[in-house]
């Protein structure tokens, strides 16, 4: 490994502002958006629900009002692979456009991270980017988009890419970025891009339940990624189909050799596939290995925990650490992550995460 110096960062990707609810007996953040590389006891942690009722379409006015009795309101999305890494010690420059009517109270949160660069936020008009998930008792989130922002401005990106180590880019929102926009900065890149797939196999909606859906133009997303972030079920996507049981595909089934593959024909170095409470399947052209997760000793929300994978295995691979020991990082400091709750949270774990 490299000799220890703070890496440039660049993240793409869009802040939220999270209503979370939950069935009793559901913890917050279980499910897509967590990725699913946390094992342990759940915990009730549920205060509010959706009525029994609830189908899927609810009105953005009433999102965020108290009318569904959100258990939980607070900032994520991409601000989750900023804390790990600004704990970290790393520097990052984050490209983000953030409504205006949330700005103030993105910046409160990340005012204290001194290795953060924030000449990449661009406020915008509006309430930003909001979103209502629910966790169900049993089965996928549901995910209602109140309202979003923009597609990032490829320039900014563009001109600071030969400054930077190492590029990340979540989809958050799906309309985070253009594909053209996209095109234009791997073709420039020069150091090496992460990829999680995430939002882009969910339909771009607003005021209805997101659906998966079908991705078929997922190569020209990857094609020049060096590393690509998915769980099964945007594989299933990636593979063309989206209504196959979660578990689905095997980590040694066919299907997944046949999808690897054609990753890494495209350039990816290397694939990690979260799978639940199996852990993270890291896939590279000669060698393939699962990754277990450690069990959760006190479980209190898991959500960012796939993000927080994300960041830490990142700056491993930035020193010139393999993608299996990467993961391996990743999957330690992602389970800690369940321990604690919020952006800061994630933060201060990851600055106590670096010292030891």
């Amino acid at each position: 490994m490299s000799p220890r110096r703070a890496r440039k960062f660049g993240l793409i990707g869009t802040i939220t502002k999270d209503f979370i609810t939950s069935d009793p007996g559901v913890a917050r953040g279980r499910g897509r958006k967590e990725k699913g590389i946390v094992s342990g006891a759940v915990p009730d942690t549920a205060h509010g629900k959706l009525p029994k009722s609830f189908s899927g379409h609810v009105p953005g006015s009433l999102l965020g009002t108290g009318k569904w009795s959100a258990e939980s309101v607070r900032l994520g999305g991409i601000l989750y692979q900023a804390a790990a890494l600004c704990g970290f010690n790393e520097e990052v420059l984050l490209y983000s456009n953030v409504g205006q009517e949330l700005l103030d109270e993105v910046i409160a949160v990340i005012g204290g991270w001194t290795t953060l660069r924030t000449s990449g936020i661009r406020p915008v008009a509006g309430p930003g980017n909001r979103v209502h998930l629910h966790y169900p008792g049993k089965g996928e989130r549901r995910e209602i988009l109140e309202s979003t922002v923009c597609g990032l401005d490829s320039e900014p990106i563009l001109h600071d890419l030969p400054r930077l180590d190492f590029l990340i880019a979540a989809i958050n929102s799906g309309f985070d970025i253009e594909l053209k926009d996209w095109r234009r900065i791997l073709g420039e890149a020069r150091n090496p891009t992460w990829l999680d797939i995430h939002s882009l196999v969910l339909t771009k909606v607003l005021n209805a339940e997101r659906q998966y859906r079908a991705l078929p133009d997922w190569r020209e997303w990857v094609e020049g990624v060096a590393y690509l972030q998915a769980n099964r079920k945007e594989a299933a996507c990636m593979l063309g189909r989206p209504d196959e049981e979660e578990d689905w595909p095997p980590a040694d089934s066919e299907e997944m050799g046949r999808f690897s593959e054609e990753a890494f024909a495209v350039g990816v170095r290397a694939m990690f596939l979260t799978l639940g409470k199996e852990g993270v399947l890291v896939m590279t052209p000669g060698a393939r290995a699962i990754i277990p997760s450690p069990r959760a000793s006190h479980l209190i929300d898991t959500t960012g925990c796939g993000d927080v994978f994300c960041a830490a295995a990142a700056a491993r691979l930035a020193r010139g650490e393999d993608p299996f020991v990467a993961a391996e990082h990743g999957v330690d400091l992602a389970s800690r992550a369940a321990s604690v709750s919020g952006i800061q949270g994630t933060y201060e774990l990851a600055r106590l995460f670096a010292q030891h």
